[in-house]
């Protein structure tokens, strides 16, 4: 079928149907509503049999629902209605919510009901239920509108209003832990919790309940990781991220800066009591023979300092393990370097060098640890230099409906991560180059069809098909196969990572490498000006 996707933007959910849509064999193409103009003039282009609209902010023009078959994607339960669904979800704390799909038509969120689906609101942040539970849901419901549509009349509540600054803002002086917690929570990822932090105006981000250190209401008890952890009139919170108005996203100490003087960076050790709930990026769990080795890094982001403190535990664990497994984070695997830190950096080329080098270092204490097997766990979508990370390992299991962008020119980037070295190596060269080039998400289910990885669970079973498959991989006569290949290519894996570095340099230093628009583009989230060519799928089989 003839598929396009009518989308505000190509995120997380459009990138899931979009996969999920290619994987069927439907030929599927992407459109950007920029203007009610250039909406219509697209359609009529690629005249679709049917138009998907996954995530949209804006009206679709009368004349594209009554010429063409259209549905839209509401993230929110039978009757409900407007913007801010989640935020209503999480902040009277339901237990259930869902996903509907509706045809378009006048009515706001008022059109018939074809599929839907309903799931367990999870605790945790606004953008996590959106990445995990309604791109789920989400997929659940394609499914059902194509093998059996329904007929059901959306119930035309009240469309609930605008969630305003006002309704999200903090009272340190009244307001709970929990209730700080909540508000951050529906906040997260936009627009966040506007508040004064030692006198600078700043959204915040990224909330952790804190157990054991206390001190009074807002003073900043400690800092670990690039957090801050404020005192509450019953508690204390870490808040890991910060954002100035008209700025993007930093770690808190980042934006912080000199403010923080003489507040104590209060560090964990990797093997730490988990008995207490704090703030922390790096964890182990271990289970069997297998070491499991967890980084939740926001948005998948590695800054220089991120990769040692891993490329660290890793090496730590390799002396006592047989297996690890690389986990990632709650939201994603990996995204690679930091483009944020990079963009707020006053020597982006040094910094922007410093970053890929210390992801190199990582990389290469990865694919040189001859005593271990190494497994990477895609439980979560995972991109660039992340992607890559994940095939420095042995083996690569995923969860399905995981989307991965395995390539880098969307960002002007040639990437390193020795990705010359590991990706030929499981797909080729030609399905590599395609891969690169065409700079398009896949799905796992596609990853592994051509090689990439090498099995995928569903996702009720996933962490024990992952546990069995990764107890019975220890094999002493595989130690010895992977050393003597390391051996023979070691010459060859490090002439891969120079000729990437030759190549990533003056993308780095040079004043007119497209790197720093576009790493601006998206670090500022500047819209689009016209859908990218890569996703139009007008002639696309």
């Amino acid at each position: 079928m003839k598929i396009l996707l009518l989308v505000t933007s190509f995120n997380s959910l459009t990138q899931a149907i979009y996969t999920k849509l290619k994987d069927d064999e439907h030929q599927v193409s992407v459109i950007f509503s920029i203007s009610e103009k250039q909406m219509k003039a697209d359609v009529q282009a690629f005249s679709p049999e049917l138009i998907l609209s996954p995530f949209l902010k804006t009206f679709i023009p009368p004349e594209i629902y009554s010429n063409y078959p259209t549905y839209i994607f509401h993230p929110g339960p039978k009757g409900d209605r407007g913007p801010n669904s989640l935020e209503y979800a999480l902040q009277s704390h339901t237990k259930k919510w869902g996903v509907v799909l509706l045809r378009a038509n006048e009515e706001y969120d008022g059109g018939e009901i074809v599929a839907f689906d309903d799931f367990d609101v999870r605790s945790t942040y606004k953008a996590s239920l959106y990445r995990q539970e309604v791109v789920k849901a989400s997929l659940r419901t394609l499914e059902m509108f194509f093998e059996n549509p329904q007929q059901i009349q959306q119930i035309l509540n009240p469309i609930h209003k605008r969630f305003t600054s006002q309704m999200r803002a903090i009272n340190w002086l009244e307001d709970s832990m929990q209730t700080i917690v909540d508000k951050i929570n529906f906040s997260d990822s936009f627009p966040g919790v506007l508040d004064e932090i030692e006198g600078l105006k700043c959204y915040l981000y990224g909330v952790h309940i804190e157990d054991k250190l206390r001190g009074k209401v807002k003073q900043i008890l400690a800092k670990r990781d690039g957090a801050i952890c404020l005192g509450t009139i019953d508690g204390a919170v870490w808040i890991s991220h910060l954002k100035e108005p008209h700025r993007f996203k930093l770690p808190a100490t980042y934006v912080l800066k000199e403010r923080l003087s003489g507040v104590k960076e209060d560090r964990l050790s990797l093997i730490f009591d988990k008995s207490y709930q704090t703030f922390y990026e790096i964890s182990v769990e271990k289970k069997d023979n297998v070491a499991y080795l967890c980084f939740n890094f926001h948005n998948g982001a590695m800054s220089a300092e991120q990769c040692i403190r891993l490329k660290y535990a890793f090496e730590y664990l390799k002396e006592e393990s047989e297996v690890i497994v690389l986990v990632g984070g709650m939201d994603f695997f990996s995204n690679g370097i930091h483009l944020n830190i990079l963009e707020d950096s006053q020597k982006q080329g040094e910094d922007g060098w410093s970053n890929i080098n210390a992801m190199n270092d990582l990389i290469k204490s990865i694919l040189e640890a001859d005593e271990v097997i190494t497994v990477a766990s895609l439980g979560r979508n995972a991109g660039a230099g992340g992607v890559f990370m994940a095939l420095a390992c042995d083996y690569v299991i995923a969860k399905e409906s995981v989307v991965l962008n395995p390539h880098y020119k969307t960002l002007g980037l040639s990437g390193s991560e020795y990705h010359t070295y590991t990706l030929p190596k499981r797909v080729g060269k030609v399905m590599s180059n395609k891969l690169l080039n065409d700079a398009l998400p896949i799905s796992v289910k596609y990853a592994q069809n051509i090689g990439m990885i090498d099995a995928v669970y569903k996702e009720d079973t996933y962490y024990e098909n992952l546990h069995t498959f990764a107890t019975k991989k220890y094999d002493e006569e595989y130690i010895w196969n992977k050393q003597e290949e390391l051996e023979r290519n070691q010459q060859k894996m490090q002439m891969c990572k120079k000729e990437e570095l030759e190549i990533m340099y003056p993308e780095f230093w040079e004043a007119a490498s497209k790197f720093h628009n576009l790493r601006h583009e998206f670090v500022y989230k500047i819209c689009a000006q016209d859908t990218p060519q890569r996703l139009k799928g007008v002639g696309d089989a």
